[in-house]
């Protein structure tokens, strides 16, 4: 694999493909009544209004994690820039392992990424099992043409029979049974005469195929078991790869885009749609498959079963922990949809397997969030820092801008009194070289306040510093005629202890301490167990009305987002990310 950490937008293969098609008028009669179906609903159905159709197919058996937002973007981006649309299709098939939650949180995801499947023309939003009753019929359709079995064989004997990459495969006694013996026995399997596993129905290819894919899969199984959708009506259900493409034929999909683990499922899905099409129930243009370099990003692991394990073995704090790459965790730890889409247009799309640097990914978010976030002033390492000619009576207001960029986003007001808390490493009793914050006998100015003198300090019992004091100049307020009066080098962030507001920090980290966990016999072991780190801070008192997902770019320190368990006792905020790359090559 390719190292890659480019911030160059990248070709897209894909787009290329569709801009050949559309030149070729390949689907300019391409046909669409308004709901999926196979040929006898489109047949007398108006020109589709999409120029092209794409979909995202999750199954709802999981949380969606990054990966799945390079699909979602990919897909619903080409949908936009060709005019056309891109439906959202749960893929459940699968009854044993989909469920509710699932398909409520992928919904939500794909809102959140900033994508719609509906408006007032369309509702894009379909469910595979909704489908069933055409599947059947599309089963039959093949039976009835001598090109599907039902097979009694064992699972075990199916595989033994299926033979290996160098040996042909071996019929199965099953395999020239009649169409009637086929019709009857698949009609049986639905009424549910039969237990688990005792038949399946099996597509009559070629057993001595080289690709083994095509050697009489199995296109229905029967579990007893309830459907989230269509509850107790089947107990034959499908299998996903002749599920898969009458799906999109039904869905009047133009380019079924995939990731290239179903490379080798090409051929069958290519099968079962020219064969429904040769026997008139499907309507052509077929669908074409194209699959394209799936995400691996490193310091990163995105096998669901790993994830699984994560959130079951309690190492992380459930699916949407800020430190999960999943999509609900990216949201919470303050992840900008607008980054992830300019990450997707910097790595392009391809056939190539290439490992991303996660940095790529946060420079990404980095670009986004400086533009996106307001800022605020928080001091995470607080000593104590006072004035002593000023009065304590006295508050003396700065104007502060929202965003320094971005001047229509106004002002607010901090309030400097005669005692601030300031950072802890702006001030040393032994400065190194170059060192232009505070020390003893320098000067500085207090960020958007007035130049200040060090004249002293004191230690605490364990010899750590914990008061500095200092003198001001009045006529040096930022802002005014004065400002330049007294020269300096530095300037420090300073809250009041008065008017600022206690907080709780979490600081989180990458997960994964070396670039590709999934080399360690146990991934595990490669846990950070430095990735989270939780401390109090101070903030300006403008934080104390903020609400769950709002953002700020806490000034010298990074962004941070508001994390859902705050209340009106304690507001805690989680860091998206540091200002700069901050990790240790």
């Amino acid at each position: 694999m390719i190292n890659e950490n480019k911030n160059t937008v990248l070709t897209n293969f894909i787009r290329n493909i569709i801009e050949k098609n559309l030149e070729a008028n390949l689907y300019a009669e391409k046909k669409w009544s308004g709901q999926p179906g196979p040929l006898y609903a489109h047949k007398d159905a108006p020109i589709d209004t999409a120029k092209i159709r794409t979909r995202f197919p999750p199954e709802p058996n999981g949380y969606l994690h990054f990966g799945h937002a390079k699909s979602i973007i990919l897909n619903f981006t080409l949908a936009q820039d060709f005019n056309g649309r891109c439906h959202l299709r749960f893929d459940d098939t699968n009854p044993e392992k989909e469920n509710e939650e699932y398909v409520k949180s992928i919904i939500d995801s794909v809102h959140w990424l900033g994508y719609k499947f509906e408006d007032e023309h369309e509702n894009n939003l379909y469910y595979a099992s909704n489908y069933f009753d055409y599947m059947y019929e599309a089963a039959k359709v093949l039976i009835n043409a001598g090109l599907a079995y039902v097979d009694k064989q064992t699972a075990e004997e199916i595989r033994i029979n299926r033979g290996t990459l160098k040996e042909a495969g071996k019929d199965s006694p099953f395999r020239d049974q009649s169409i009637d013996e086929n019709l009857k026995l698949f009609e049986e399997m639905k009424s549910g005469q039969y237990q688990d596993g005792e038949m399946v129905l099996r597509a009559k290819i070629n057993m001595a195929s080289p690709n083994i894919n095509l050697r009489d899969p199995a296109i229905y199984r029967i579990r007893h078991v309830s459907h989230h959708n269509t509850g107790n009506k089947w107990c034959i259900y499908p299998m996903y790869t002749f599920a898969h493409p009458i799906e999109d034929a039904l869905e009047k999909i133009t380019h079924s885009i995939c990731t290239l683990e179903f490379e080798d499922q090409r051929p069958f899905y290519e099968w079962v749609l020219k064969k429904l099409a040769e026997f008139d129930f499907l309507e052509k243009p077929l669908p074409k498959q194209h699959e394209f370099s799936r995400l691996n990003l490193s310091h990163v692991v995105l096998s669901k079963r790993k994830l699984i394990q994560l959130v079951e073995e309690n190492h992380v704090n459930g699916w949407d922990d800020p430190r999960m790459p999943t999509l609900v965790g990216a949201k919470r730890r303050g992840y900008h949809p607008k980054g992830f889409k300019l990450f997707m247009d910097r790595i392009g799309v391809s056939k190539s397997d290439s490992v991303i640097d996660y940095q790529t990914f946060e420079d990404s978010m980095r670009e986004v969030l400086n533009e996106e976030c307001n800022r605020k002033i928080t001091v995470l390492n607080p000593i104590k820092l006072i004035i002593e000619n000023f009065d304590e009576n006295h508050t003396e207001i700065c104007t502060v801008p929202n965003h320094p960029q971005k001047p229509e986003e106004g002002t607010r007001e901090v309030k400097l009194t005669k005692e601030l808390w300031i950072e802890g490493e702006d001030f040393e009793i032994n400065p190194p070289p170059k060192y232009f914050r505070l020390f003893p006998g320098n000067k500085v100015r207090l960020r958007y306040g007035f130049v200040i003198e060090c004249t002293d300090y004191k230690l605490n019992d364990n010899g750590e510093v914990s008061t500095v004091f200092c003198k001001y100049f009045p006529e040096t307020k930022s802002g005014t005629a004065g400002s330049d009066a007294v020269k300096v080098k530095g300037n420090i962030h300073w809250l009041s202890t008065k008017f600022s507001k206690p907080i709780t920090i979490r600081n989180y980290d990458r997960l994964f301490l070396s670039e590709n966990p999934n080399e360690f016999d146990n991934f595990l072991d490669d846990i950070n167990q430095s990735s989270i780190e939780t401390n109090s801070a101070y903030c300006e008192e403008s934080i104390s009305d903020v609400q769950t997902g709002e953002q700020f770019q806490f000034e010298r320190h990074g962004y941070y987002i508001v994390d859902p368990d705050s209340n009106a006792g304690e507001i805690i905020f989680n860091r998206t990310a540091t200002l700069r790359d901050t990790w240790q090559k």
